[in-house]
């Protein structure tokens, strides 16, 4: 039973880094299956390729001084060395100064059509930053340079630095850069794991929550505690005569691009016409934070969650929209789409970093928020 001392126990067991496509992310795996197994729910592993990159030696030289940095795996290897520009926009005019340089740019990552603007404009590697100044630690992330962003294109050497680094940089106006990176590249297997409840008709709720963390987190808001929520709705729905069968779908590698539900959807192509609904859960049952819903669906669903929500006593804010999460395959795949979250902010729940840990749950909140999820699938 997913009791609050179940729920407390669920985060102690999985209190360590589980990234996309490594021992510990099948690990990770392996105990949600047996958690689903305990609730009497049978659950099974669905294994995909994800793209990996092991980094051997990654160097960053500015001005003639070594400057801390990680490699972003799968940005190949090599070397190049370059003038240095600093870019705070991906507009036409910053790009218009970028050919046959390096750049640094003022964010942790690139979307796909960013990244072909800078093929475009003939940058030569790229800098990311990312840390907090606020923060003790100097931690370093680390990234990848993903698949579906490069798109068969050429790939630039990337690397990771520290934002007190990055502001150095600028503020002493660094001239030129070096960036030596080596890594051996290699395809990986990520899992998705797969429980189900039948229902009356041969038609299904698909819940997704994903389990991986980033490479310095312990994940606990961000995502276990989505995974508490669906374990939470497995129990409470279990045993009831429903009308849609429920698919539970913990996805592997949703901090690589999405990359579990998106084999999800791929790979069950044929059970999408089958699927009413997808119900995601991503971050909920922090102490502080507003309760969300976000609908890649029609208004009419918006209208329900509010005023079922007014109805329970349970405060939501409900709009229409996409939630960058595993939601999104499912929707652009034509499946009407809810992510649920509870959104505290990074001042009090920060994620995809060494503070995301249970400190920031409340058990009581957990599950009151499972409680309304469970509630709305029910009805």
């Amino acid at each position: 039973m997913m009791d609050k001392d179940r729920l407390e126990r669920l985060f102690y067991d999985t209190d360590y880094v589980r990234t996309s496509g490594t021992e510990a992310e099948t690990k990770a795996a392996e105990y949600l299956k047996a958690c689903c197994a305990e609730l009497g729910v049978p659950a099974r592993l669905e294994g995909f390729r994800v793209p990996m990159g092991e980094i051997e030696r990654a160097v960053l030289t500015v001005d003639g001084k070594e400057i801390p940095c990680k490699g972003c795996s799968c940005c190949g290897s090599g070397e190049v060395e370059a003038e240095l520009l600093y870019l705070p926009n991906m507009d036409k005019v910053s790009l218009a100064n970028a050919r046959g340089k390096i750049v640094l740019l003022d964010r942790g990552g690139v979307r796909k059509f960013e990244y072909a603007d800078l093929l475009d404009a003939g940058v030569k590697g790229i800098l990311f930053r990312c840390g907090n100044l606020n923060y003790p630690d100097r931690d370093i992330d680390q990234r990848h340079l993903r698949e579906h962003v490069v798109d068969g294109k050429e790939k630039l050497l990337s690397v990771m630095i520290h934002a007190s680094d990055a502001v150095e940089l600028v503020r002493c106006n660094a001239k030129s850069a070096r960036i030596c990176v080596s890594q051996k590249e290699y395809d990986g297997q990520s899992h998705n794991v797969l429980a189900e409840i039948a229902g009356v008709k041969n038609e299904f709720i698909t819940f997704s929550a994903h389990y991986d963390s980033t490479s310095l987190s312990h994940g606990a808001y961000d995502n276990m505690s989505g995974c508490a929520g669906l374990l939470g709705v497995m129990d409470a729905l279990k045993d009831k005569q429903l009308r849609y069968g429920l698919r539970f779908v913990f996805c592997g590698s949703e901090e690589r691009g999405l990359l579990g539900s998106k084999a999800y959807v791929r790979d069950n192509a044929d059970e999408l016409a089958k699927t009413v609904l997808n119900i995601n859960l991503d971050m909920i049952g922090s102490v502080l934070g507003r309760f969300i819903a976000c609908a890649s669906a029609e208004e009419k669903l918006v209208h329900y969650l509010t005023y079922m929500g007014a109805e329970l006593g349970f405060s939501v804010s409900a709009k229409t929209g996409v939630y960058s999460s595993d939601s999104t395959p499912f929707a652009d795949s034509g499946v009407p789409a809810v992510s649920f979250a509870r959104i505290a902010g990074g001042d009090v729940a920060p994620i995809h970093c060494r503070y995301d840990t249970a400190d920031v749950l409340s058990m009581e909140q957990l599950e009151a928020d499972i409680a309304f999820i469970a509630a709305f699938t029910e009805r």
